[in-house]
């Protein structure tokens, strides 16, 4: 009997979605809990796996289309898997897996958290069933053709790595940390390293004309980025100010801990989390950045959820640290680590990227001195963080090299004056520069 396969209600404000990709198409077997298709909502993008086993007969949305929230996308026949395609346990071991077909592998991206499996238990597709001359262990991971050729150019092997994906899938980032991390696995046949450079910021796909223009249509995440930018410049009277803050008692301490803020807490020690805890300082002694206005009320939050962007290849996206001012530093630090990672690998819930009360981006990551970012609705406030550079400065009337940073605060000016959005920043810049709190 066919199961529907529906748009799924990522939260409760969430009334319509756009499926943005098939990872399977018609004909082709699908197990449970197997990625099937990606989504983009106005809050999150992710990953949908199938809701049971079976072939996959119909496909009644098509890649890019708009549909609300319950509406039938596909159709899976169960009843005919069973009599097409036997499970893996049941075949003849003299028979010989069916090849994939190329299209039909998941794309590189990490899917939607779940507990790992056991290996015994994770289900096993048609295509990677053990036969006297298949594949070797390897190849029978979970993973997709990027994952395995990245695998095999620094010969890696896969079996060796935790996959972070339903089922334990291997994605490219769980390759990318592996050869980050574990470089001596990664060194090839002849002994050359093979672990890869830093990961450089997402950057732009190379662009191919076909004429004079070229025309490409908006992904939906960045229509709805569009769309909410212009609707915050329409809603907020925006202004910014800029303080120049010195970072040397921050610099200083993160040189002097960084190996054992690693070693002792498994995480590395950015400049990120400095900046998250100054800002939630500055919000309790300035609660009305923390603010934001309905109607002709001003209507403040008690809590203080700090939303910190995340670039990615497609956007930006804001996951939230709820609670911050109850968070210590090596909280708040975890928490900015687990965001990054899990924005990028699509493994963000609704709820992950809802609740915000202020936020912070981080132009500076790609050089920039500092800029005038867009307020968050319904948020009044947005600091941005420009790059930290060394600089000659005036310091008891003599030049000296100092690690400056710019700081950007751009606020609502219906509610919020200069002067206390000059003092907010004035907080945050004595926090910084006279920096206190233990890190290890």
């Amino acid at each position: 009997m066919p199961t529907n396969v529906i748009m799924p209600q990522m939260g409760e404000s969430i009334a319509e979605g756009t499926v943005t990709k098939w990872l399977k198409k018609v004909g082709e077997r699908v197990e449970r809990d197997e990625l099937l298709f990606e989504i983009s909502t106005d809050k999150v993008d992710a990953e949908i796996p199938s809701p049971t086993s079976g072939i996959l007969t119909k496909i009644l949305v098509k890649e890019n289309e708009t549909v609300e929230v319950n509406t039938v996308v596909a159709e899976i026949d169960g009843e005919g898997a069973k009599d097409e395609a036997p499970a893996p346990e049941e075949k003849p071991k003299t028979e010989k897996p069916k090849a994939a077909p190329a299209a039909a592998a998941p794309a590189a991206t990490a899917g939607r958290a779940t507990a790992q499996e056991p290996a015994a238990q994770r289900p096993v597709p048609e295509e990677a069933a053990p036969a006297p001359s298949g594949p070797s262990a390897a190849e029978k991971v979970r993973s997709s053709p990027l994952v395995r050729r990245i695998a095999r150019e620094h010969n890696v092997d896969l079996t060796q790595i935790s996959g972070t994906g339903l089922g334990g899938r291997v994605s490219k980032n769980d390759i990318l940390n592996y050869l980050a991390h574990a470089p001596a696995a990664a060194e090839g046949a002849e002994g050359r390293a093979a672990a890869p450079a830093p990961a450089a910021p997402p950057s732009a796909p190379a662009m191919v004309f076909s004429g004079p223009t070229e025309a490409v249509a908006m992904t939906p995440m960045r229509r709805q980025i569009a769309e909410h930018m212009v609707a915050s410049k329409n809603i907020s009277a925006h202004v910014a100010t800029v303080f120049e803050v010195e970072m040397t008692r921050v610099t200083e301490l993160r040189e002097q801990h960084a190996a054992e803020f690693e070693q002792r807490n498994g995480l590395k020690l950015t400049y990120t989390p400095f900046f998250v805890r100054a800002s939630v300082e500055a919000l309790k002694a300035f609660p009305i950045v923390n603010s934001s206005v309905e109607g002709t009320n001003i209507v403040y939050r008690r809590d203080i959820n700090i939303g910190v962007a995340v670039s990615l290849e497609t956007g930006l996206i804001v996951p939230v640290i709820k609670r911050a001012d109850e968070k210590n530093f090596l909280a708040i630090a975890r928490a900015v680590q687990d965001f990054a990672e899990r924005a990028r690998s699509k493994r963000l819930s609704v709820e992950d990227v809802q609740g915000g009360t202020f936020t912070i981006t981080n132009p500076g990551v790609f050089g920039s001195l500092f800029g005038t970012p867009i307020i968050n609705q319904p948020q009044v406030a947005i600091l941005g963080v420009g790059t930290i550079e060394k600089r000659p400065v005036v310091r008891h009337d003599a030049i000296a090299i100092r690690p400056m940073v710019y700081l950007t605060l751009s606020f609502d000016h219906r509610i919020i004056d200069g002067a206390v959005a000059d003092q907010f920043m004035g907080r945050v810049k004595a926090v910084l520069e006279n920096w206190d709190e233990a890190l290890v």
